[in-house]
């Protein structure tokens, strides 16, 4: 009777998630710098703003469908589609021949030209054509990109943001920046050593993309796109944000005058320009803790899981290698080989990305474990190695000949000893394991780094930002370090036995 009525209440549990999980419009973004698209509030870190979110909430609302934001790295963000993490992606996304190949899109929601930002004193750069010859920053993927690839004799340079592109442009790196203008109406505000050229180039339409199969969710998205376009309520939305202009006019054919102010424009335009005071700033960093906390948290679960991992693999990797016949011991010195020989990112990646391709789908949680666990654990391995062989072989014959097999020999007598030998390198490993973990942040989690990249680039404090992320690092790994040199002191030989 008690297990028929546990049983019934996780299916009714089952049903409960379906059917909120049913009322939900999951969508993706990369909030990381990304004003006026998506970002994090400057006067509350922990929520977001932007004009793809007013838009997203409005399609929400219309269909009824509560939003769920999901954070992940822009250009993952098709990919993603097809891991099933969200049912459409949104963040200044064009709608090319070669995207539209992979995904649908919706009817455009917004519609831009690119823009050539050159440096104040910078008087050899007046056009398009000027740029020949010129080292120019682009975004990765991205129409400008295109359209400069297409001149042979432009020198482009692919960014991750725009804002790297900008620093390196006011550095000195470079000599240009084309992007698109809601990005350079957003920036240059508050950078008086930049300015913009009044060229129009190109024409992006950005559109909503959702999964090939998924048509249903299309016609209704367009729908909902349409009503708010003929309600008036999209223009609303763009306006509050500067951001209506004459390719929106002739898009909707609405050229009627308005009185709606740019408030959310104005909003964040005049708190980054704001001087704030030294006790502003220390309460701005405190604000900063929540958010700190909650990536502080996914660092050490990811890291901790994954280095256990990584020594349970890594120890039966190496028993393998040693003491398995050939040539089965080979499938273990192959797999040490193409792991050390490949870069971590490129193994995320295809655990993340390319596997779900063959029906093996992972959470992003579960595959940062085993994306860092199963390459640690080549490294583990020649560590053990690298132990088991330090001890002396007389040790091993000694325990044959007291009559323990070699299961017991390894168990008691060999393993013991290595083991005392590898907690250094193997401490080491953990500590450069726990910052090798900001490279999930490709995987649509939020650790440290990740963290410190949006903060950074919401409030353009790099300086200040980056020391407290860094004395959070330390501190994170002090205690293992202490952790070491414990057991060090606690397993090393006995100098009075020995004398």
């Amino acid at each position: 009777m008690i297990m028929k009525k546990i049983y019934i209440l996780y299916i009714l549990f089952v049903l409960i998630k379906f059917e909120l999980a049913g009322n939900q419009l999951k969508w993706a973004a990369d909030a990381e710098g990304n004003a006026p698209y998506i970002f994090q509030d400057p006067n509350s870190p922990q929520n977001l703003l932007g004009f793809e979110k007013d838009i997203i909430e409005e399609i929400s609302k219309i269909l009824k469908l509560k939003p769920v934001f999901i954070q992940n790295q822009w250009d993952g963000l098709i990919p993603g589609l097809y891991r099933m993490d969200y049912d459409v992606a949104a963040n200044g996304i064009e709608i090319t021949p070669e995207r539209e190949k992979e995904v649908l899109f919706s009817i455009p929601y917004y519609i831009t030209h690119l823009t050539i930002v050159i440096k104040n004193n910078n008087n050899y750069i007046s056009n398009f054509q000027d740029l020949i010859n010129k080292k120019v920053g682009v975004l990765k993927n991205s129409l400008a990109e295109r359209i400069l690839l297409k001149e042979a004799k432009i020198k482009t340079l692919t960014y991750e943001g725009e804002i790297n592109a900008f620093e390196d442009l006011k550095n000195g790196r470079i000599d240009a920046v084309l992007a698109d203008d809601p990005i350079v109406l957003y920036y240059l505000p508050f950078n008086n050593d930049l300015k913009a050229l009044t060229d129009e180039i190109g024409e992006a339409k950005y559109g909503i993309a959702i999964r090939k199969n998924d048509l249903e969710l299309k016609d209704k998205i367009d729908s909902a796109l349409k009503l708010i376009i003929k309600s008036g309520k999209l223009r609303e939305i763009l306006e509050s944000w500067k951001l209506w202009n004459n390719q929106m006019k002739d898009y909707t054919f609405d050229y009627s005058e308005s009185n709606i102010l740019p408030i959310n424009y104005n909003n964040y335009v005049n708190l980054e320009i704001k001087n704030i005071s030294i006790e502003e700033r220390i309460v701005r960093y405190i604000s900063f803790f929540p958010l700190i906390i909650q990536a502080t948290i996914v660092t050490l679960q990811i890291s901790t899981l994954s280095m256990l991992l990584a020594i349970v693999f890594g120890l039966f990797l190496a028993l393998f290698r040693l003491y398995i016949p050939s040539p089965f011991n080979k499938i273990s010195i192959l797999y040490i080989e193409i792991i050390r020989g490949t870069p971590l990112l490129i193994q995320l990646f295809f655990i993340f990305y390319a596997l779900p391709s063959i029906g093996i789908n992972f959470s992003p949680f579960v595959a940062a474990i085993l994306g860092l666990g199963l390459n640690y654990a080549a490294y583990e391995a020649e560590n053990y190695r690298a132990g088991l062989l330090a001890v002396p072989k007389g040790q091993f014959e000694a325990a044959l000949a007291l009559g323990l097999n070699r299961r017991q020999s390894l168990r008691y007598i060999i393993l013991p000893q290595a083991l005392r030998i590898v907690i250094p390198p193997v401490t080491n490993d953990f500590i450069s394991l726990l910052k090798d973990s900001s490279l999930v942040s490709v995987i649509t989690l939020v650790e440290l780094t990740k963290l410190y990249t949006q903060l950074s680039a919401t409030y353009f404090d790099y300086i200040g930002t980056g020391i407290i992320i860094a004395l959070v690092y330390l501190l994170l790994g002090l205690p293992f370090i202490r952790f070491s040199n414990y057991f060090e002191e606690k397993f090393k030989y006995d100098k009075k036995v020995l004398k």
